[in-house]
């Protein structure tokens, strides 16, 4: 089979030997770019695995499923109690283990999520990060009628406008492309203006924690949703109006249901959201060229995807 690897900051396609060992076999149908992914190449960090942990395919009876890209110890506190993201024996796809930009992949029983009728598998990719925004909507408590601001128009920034509108609740957007604001319009984002109960950064970018606590109004909440590679600084003004900062990391579960299987229905309920956010599709064989268009914001790329 096929199986993308970076190399010293450069995109590699590599014929391999299929997956074997544990676990269910996948045949991938979709597997997003995600910004991560894109740092740690412009890094050249030293992945020796299959790069890609945003993907969804068929089982080998036909059964379309998502992939939840954790491979969990199931036995220490964390695991138990649903709050696997912080498994200290965790390995992630793509960073840890063999990731989903590849013909198939073999993922335990446990982390496939079986997708509702009338979402395309094409499209499920997606539901990865969707279960980010989830997943941090959730532990920052966000309640109706509640005002959100979300500041960056990239994948996780439009996950994260889909998933509060969803509720219904007013939704602004900081972005730097029209074509980012566009599609951020089209999952019912409007103008920011004023103060709001819940500011989410979706950045990773110091400058915009600062932006975040401005747009916050005081007793508010910011949500950390960006990966500060860089650190994450906060201002005098984060004290003067009590603001409280809340960090998430990945996907877990609460009450037994898992964020994923919220943003596979999220996803069912609003096919607008692929329609969105998916502006390019490439075979496999055309990684390199899939991860120039990604790298390039300024192209009108927002998720590009990989169907082998």
């Amino acid at each position: 089979m096929r199986g993308v690897y970076f190399n010293n900051g450069e995109v590699e396609l590599r014929n391999i030997d299929k997956a074997e060992g544990e676990g269910v076999r996948v045949r991938v149908c979709s597997a997003g770019i995600c910004g991560s992914d894109l740092h740690m190449l412009e890094m050249k960090f030293p992945l020796k695995c299959i790069v890609g942990h945003e993907g969804a395919g068929l089982l080998d009876d036909g059964t379309p499923v998502a992939v939840e890209p954790l491979a969990l110890c199931n036995e220490c506190e964390y695991c138990h109690k649903g709050h696997y993201n912080l498994c200290s024996s965790a390995a992630t796809l793509g960073i840890g283990r063999d990731g989903c930009m590849a013909d198939e992949l073999r993922m335990s029983q446990r982390s496939l999520v079986y997708l509702p009728r009338d979402v395309d598998v094409k499209d499920a990719c997606l539901i990865e990060p969707l279960a980010v925004a989830v997943h941090g909507l959730r532990k920052a408590g966000l309640e109706a009628k509640q005002r959100v601001a979300v500041i960056g128009g990239g994948t996780i920034g439009l996950c994260a406008v889909a998933a509060a509108a969803d509720g219904g609740r007013v939704v602004g957007l900081l972005a730097k492309y029209e074509h980012q604001l566009a599609a951020a319009r089209r999952l019912g984002a409007v103008p920011v203006d004023g103060q709001y109960d819940l500011v989410v950064d979706c950045t990773g970018v110091k400058d915009a924690i600062k932006q975040a606590v401005d747009l916050c109004r005081p007793g508010g909440r910011v949500l950390l949703l960006g990966t500060y590679w860089e650190g994450a600084p906060l201002s005098m003004a984060v004290m003067l109006k009590e603001v409280t900062v809340i960090s998430s990391y990945m996907y877990a579960a609460a009450g037994g249901v898992r964020d994923f299987d919220v943003a596979a229905t999220l996803l069912s309920r609003h096919p607008e959201i692929a329609e969105a956010l998916i502006t390019h599709r490439f075979p496999l064989a055309k990684a390199k060229e899939a991860f120039a268009v990604a790298r390039d914001r300024k192209s009108g790329a927002i998720k590009v995807l990989l169907e082998p």
